[in-house]
């Protein structure tokens, strides 16, 4: 009886510790210890090994991190043979999240001197995707890449004090997430604009057309946006960043299929399936498997909204009716247009939605998680970063590092 009755007073305990969001409470769960009963040590060697095996393993088929003269370092697509500011932004988030402000500053340096437009009409953005070499193959920005170097800069800021220079991490996150609001309102910007559309309040797929007149679900960060409601320099921006989070919000129910729980790679504003002449992008493929992570991690942070529980079960119940052959693409409807199955990269997104999951639902996905191995090869890029942002999340070790004084 006195064991049922701890059990029971646990049960209590963890409920009203996680009522709140992460952010009100400063507790994050970890999924790792709460379901499969893993000890700290076991979980802090597997998130030390993951870290060892993209940031120091062996160059040919495990590694993630290229240091080059001048103190820097770039995170390789190694399948498409470049360097996108998407990696270079999870790797300055996976080192601020592992306390490696080396590595940090060695990436965003690459960022800054290889990617960063000086002036001109994409002057404050970043080109999207370089050679090693860093010569730019295409001059135009990813907006998701903006998006995670705001937040890795500001938790960077918060974490480890602002340095000199491009190393002034706070003033970074300022200048460049005034740029990603108010571009439209900078003369001679040609057709260059805003990376949140001023009229929509929406992040959009490029800014420049025909990108700008359509977003990416999985651009969608209200977790991040919620975070610079409060901590942009202007007052204006952070009421506009109020709507921005929002709407994102909302554009998860409207891009969600009702029955899969589905969301395309890219939709119109209303969050209908966007077609493109490039691509089958109004299906479910590689950009989407970010929006099974997004929302559950806004849930784990903010409890702003109980459909994010909704979605969640939705989609891996959805995900769970394939059994042990889960493909990696899909109509929105739910017809598989892939015969890969259990990729790493959508493996991970789905035991992150298992943070806001019932338990029966999610624990599965976070079981396969900790029995995946890191990706190792020519497609360890997309399917290993994911898959180290999902251990850190998974385990609570992702964690919003706020001002001092705030």
């Amino acid at each position: 009886m006195r064991r049922l009755i701890l059990a029971f007073a646990c049960t209590l305990a963890a409920a009203s510790v996680f009522a709140g969001g992460a952010a009100s409470t400063g507790q994050y769960r970890n999924l790792f210890k709460e379901y499969l009963g893993k000890s700290d040590a076991e979980i802090s060697a597997r998130l030390d090994g993951a870290w060892q095996q993209l940031f120091a393993g062996d160059p040919d088929s495990e590694a993630l991190y290229y240091p080059v003269p001048g103190g820097m370092a770039y995170v390789p697509d190694i399948n498409n043979h470049d360097v996108r500011s998407e990696g270079l932004s999870y790797g300055m988030m996976i080192a601020v999240q592992m306390d490696q402000r080396e590595h940090f500053n060695a990436i965003w340096k690459y960022a800054k001197h290889y990617m960063y437009h000086a002036g001109g009409p994409l002057g404050g953005y970043f080109a999207w995707h370089t050679a090693y070499d860093g010569r730019r193959f295409s001059a135009g920005p990813a907006p998701d890449g903006e998006e995670w170097f705001v937040m890795a800069l500001f938790f960077a800021s918060h974490r480890w004090g602002d340095g000199a220079g491009i190393f002034n991490y706070s003033a970074q996150a300022q200048e460049l997430l005034r740029v990603m609001i108010h571009k439209h309102e900078e003369p001679g910007r040609g057709r260059i604009t805003s990376m949140f559309d001023p009229v929509e309040k929406q992040i959009v797929f490029t800014p420049h057309p025909p990108g700008s007149a359509f977003t990416d679900p999985s651009y969608h960060v209200p977790a991040f946006t919620e975070l610079w409601a409060r901590w942009a320099a202007d007052p204006a921006d952070r009421a506009f960043l109020v709507e921005v989070t929002r709407i994102s919000r909302e554009l998860f129910k409207r891009a969600a299929h009702p029955q899969t729980g589905l969301m395309p790679d890219y939709s119109n504003f209303d969050g209908t399936p966007r077609k493109t002449p490039w691509g089958n992008h109004d299906d479910f493929r590689y950009d989407a498997w970010r929006t099974l992570g997004n929302p559950a991690l806004d849930w784990s942070w903010w409890r702003a909204d109980p459909w994010q529980v909704a979605q969640s079960n939705r989609v891996l119940k959805f995900l769970a009716s394939h059994g042990a052959r889960i493909p990696d693409r899909f109509k929105i409807d739910g017809t598989p247009v892939s015969e890969n199955y259990n990729t790493p990269g959508l493996m991970a997104m789905a035991a992150v939605a298992a943070l806001a999951a019932d338990r029966e639902i999610g624990q599965p996905f976070v079981q396969k998680l900790w029995d995946m191995p890191m990706p190792k090869g020519r497609l360890r890029y997309y399917d290993g970063l994911l898959t180290m942002l999902a251990l850190l999340q998974v385990s609570g070790h992702y964690r919003i590092h706020g001002p001092v004084n705030p």
